[in-house]
């Protein structure tokens, strides 16, 4: 169990840091969990296929998100938020 958790992307985050992960892993940390059949990388990974890089999501509507299979609205909810976030802290940064 421990060298499951160990080779996790958040085990290996929090073990590596967040430079050790590629963007699907990244990705998959913030969906949190699979739905049935599909692990959240899986999912992380449909993402990023699906929209060809991670900074595309950015500003992609709730219903697009939920195209995708294993994402609900919770799942979407969570990934928006993070881009949400990631926009308030360039702002704030910019000086805006």
């Amino acid at each position: 169990m421990l060298n499951n958790i160990l080779t996790h992307p958040g085990g290996r985050f929090r073990r590596d840091g967040p430079n050790s992960l590629s963007d699907v892993e990244l990705l998959s940390i913030v969906i949190g969990s699979g739905s049935k059949g599909i692990s959240a990388e899986e999912i992380a990974s449909q993402l990023i296929s699906c929209y060809g890089s991670i900074d595309r999501l950015a500003g992609i509507k709730l219903s697009e998100l939920m195209k995708i299979k294993g994402i609900g609205p919770k799942k979407a909810t969570q990934i928006a938020a993070i881009f949400e976030i990631t926009k308030r802290i360039i702002r704030h940064l910019d000086g805006d």
